[in-house]
């Protein structure tokens, strides 16, 4: 059916199932609890996140805005709003919120970026498991792992992902070290983070590969596009410099010597991420001599 008849389909549905629940005695809150799972299991059939999130949303929306809302009882409010915070806690507010990949966004992947039997790759920020089901599909006899901080995505994407070893974490606190790839759909001001991270912790040779958003100041070993439009942006580490450009930011940490021609990049104490601004170790810097 063409966009947006499904969409106008499930929220009739779901508004049809209110009623009837309100026929048969049920409660506002019970009725409107029918309805948004109706709604939210209609969503799945949508063929992209924006889709299923308007899908999902469109009931509940139409339902506040008609004003029966004011039939819920005060915790139900409370109730709602200790759902949205577990799902999206206020440290992760930084974060990309949950935009799942879309279906077919990693289908060539393994082309351009191969890799042996039993790699191990690492969906940092892996929500409900879409990223992690399209690794797997490309890359079959990977052991693929994933770590989410949020408790409530983690326990769906560890249902949902069996092949897969799910953890509860931080992602930027998480070890990078070991794996041949790190998969990202982040958002444009974190990928300079997860560059430095990666150039800091990841070995020569391994893949950092990031859904829409480039890394600044560095040229990727190659660019996927999906059907879709999407673009997916392949580095090697160590980082390919990008033409002349500077990162937004001052290096904090200790850079590389800077690569020929790059000193233009070095002027009021920036530096490009092909230099590797790396924070030291702690050792190291506890044992460097201080300065008068």
């Amino acid at each position: 059916m063409r966009w947006p008849l499904p969409a106008l389909l499930a929220w009739c549905a779901a508004w049809a199932l209110y009623a009837l629940c309100r026929t048969a005695g049920l409660t506002s809150l019970q009725a409107v609890f029918a309805g948004a799972a109706l709604g939210a299991a209609a969503a799945w059939l949508a063929d992209s996140g924006w889709r299923r999130l308007f899908v999902a949303g469109g009931f509940p929306l139409s339902f506040v805005a008609s004003g029966l809302a004011a039939d819920l009882p005060a915790w139900a409010w409370l109730a709602a709003l200790m759902l949205l915070v577990s799902l999206y806690p206020r440290g992760r507010w930084g974060d990309a919120p949950l935009f799942p990949t879309p279906r077919g966004a990693l289908h060539t992947l393994e082309r351009s970026a191969p890799l042996r039997a039993g790699a191990r790759i690492l969906d940092a920020g892996c929500g409900l498991g879409a990223g992690l089901r399209e690794l797997h599909a490309a890359y079959p006899n990977a052991q693929l792992q994933g770590v989410e901080w949020s408790w409530p995505l983690w326990l769906v994407c560890a249902a949902r992902c069996r092949f897969a070893s799910i953890r509860r974490a931080d992602l930027w606190a998480a070890d990078w070290s070991g794996y041949d790839m790190v998969y990202l759909f982040q958002r444009p001001e974190s990928m300079l983070r997860a560059a430095r991270k990666a150039a800091l912790e990841m070995a020569p040779g391994s893949w950092l590969v990031s859904l829409e958003f480039e890394v600044p100041s560095s040229s990727p070993r190659a660019v996927l596009r999906s059907e879709g439009g999407r673009e997916v942006f392949l580095y090697q580490l160590p980082f390919a410099q990008a033409p002349a450009r500077c990162m937004p930011t001052p290096c904090r940490g200790v850079p590389r010597p800077p690569p020929e021609g790059a000193s233009n990049c070095l002027r009021g104490g920036r530096a490009t991420v092909a230099q590797a601004c790396i924070t030291p170790p702690l050792r190291a810097r506890s044992a460097a001599p201080s300065r008068p």
